[in-house]
C-alpha cells in the first residue's frame, strides 16, 4: 500500500574539512545538507536570484561591474547572474569540493552547465574570509548567501564573517560605491547595526516573500565614495 510519506534518497555524502555535506533528492528537488542543517533545494530559488538583482540594482550604473558570489549552493544565483549580459566577471568561491563536484558534471548540472560555460564566470575553491583578506578594492558587489543568515551559521566559524572584522575585510574587497548584499531566512535588526558600524552607507533590508513562513530578506549596504 503506498504512503504518503517518501524518504529522501541519498545521492552523495561527504566528510571535508567542515564536517559533512550531503546532496539529497527528495520528491523531485535536490537538497543540500550540511552538518545536518538543511541548507537549500531547487523548489524555488526566487529570493537567491533577488540577492543578484537588489545588489546590481544598488549600484551606481557603472559598466559591466564585477560580481563575486559567496557561495555556490544549488547555483541559483550564480545562473541567474550568468543570464544578465551587465554583469562583467563573476567570480564564485566554495569551501566545498563536494558542492563544486556536485555542479560540474553531477546531478546540479542542470542549473548552472550554461553559466559555468559562461566565459566570465570563474569558481575559486576557498573559504570566503580567507579569500576576501587576501584582495582589495576588486569587486564592485558581493553578494553572501553560504548560510541561513547571520544569526544561523552552518559551521561557528563562520561566525566570524558577520562581526565587526569580517564585514571590514568584505567591505575592503570591494571597490569604492560597492555593495554588499547578504542573504538571511530571517531579519536582523542586529545585523543592520553591524553593517552601519562596519561603515556601510545605504543600509537597508528587502524582504522577499516565500511560499510559507516569515520572508527571506537580503541585508543591503555600501561602501562609501
Amino acid at each position: 500500500m503506498p504512503t504518503s510519506y517518501e524518504l529522501p534518497e541519498v545521492l552523495d555524502r561527504r566528510e571535508g574539512p567542515h564536517g559533512e555535506v550531503v546532496l539529497r533528492r527528495h520528491r523531485g528537488l535536490l537538497q543540500i545538507i550540511a552538518n545536518g542543517c538543511f541548507l537549500m533545494d531547487t523548489s524555488d530559488g526566487r529570493s537567491e536570484r533577488r540577492l543578484v538583482d537588489a545588489a546590481l540594482d544598488a549600484l551606481d550604473g557603472r559598466a559591466r561591474p564585477e560580481l563575486l558570489l559567496g557561495g555556490l549552493g544549488v547555483g541559483f544565483s550564480l545562473a541567474h547572474a550568468a543570464a544578465n549580459p551587465r554583469w562583467g566577471r563573476i567570480t564564485v568561491v566554495e569551501r566545498e569540493r563536494a558542492v563544486i563536484d556536485w555542479h560540474l558534471g553531477g546531478p546540479l548540472a542542470a542549473v548552472t552547465s550554461r553559466a559555468l560555460a559562461d566565459p566570465r564566470t570563474d569558481i575559486a575553491e576557498a573559504d570566503l574570509l580567507t579569500y576576501v583578506n587576501e584582495r582589495s578594492a576588486t569587486y564592485d558587489a558581493l553578494c553572501l548567501d553560504i548560510d541561513n543568515g547571520p544569526g544561523w551559521t552552518v559551521t561557528e566559524s563562520n561566525g566570524h564573517l558577520y562581526s565587526s572584522a569580517g564585514l571590514a575585510s568584505c567591505a575592503r574587497v570591494l571597490r569604492p560605491g560597492g555593495v554588499l548584499a547578504v542573504w538571511s531566512a530571517e531579519p536582523s535588526p542586529e545585523f543592520e547595526e553591524c553593517l552601519r558600524n562596519a561603515g556601510f552607507q545605504q543600509v537597508r533590508t528587502e524582504e522577499i516573500p516565500v511560499a510559507r513562513g516569515v520572508p527571506d530578506v537580503v541585508h543591503l549596504g555600501v561602501r562609501p565614495g
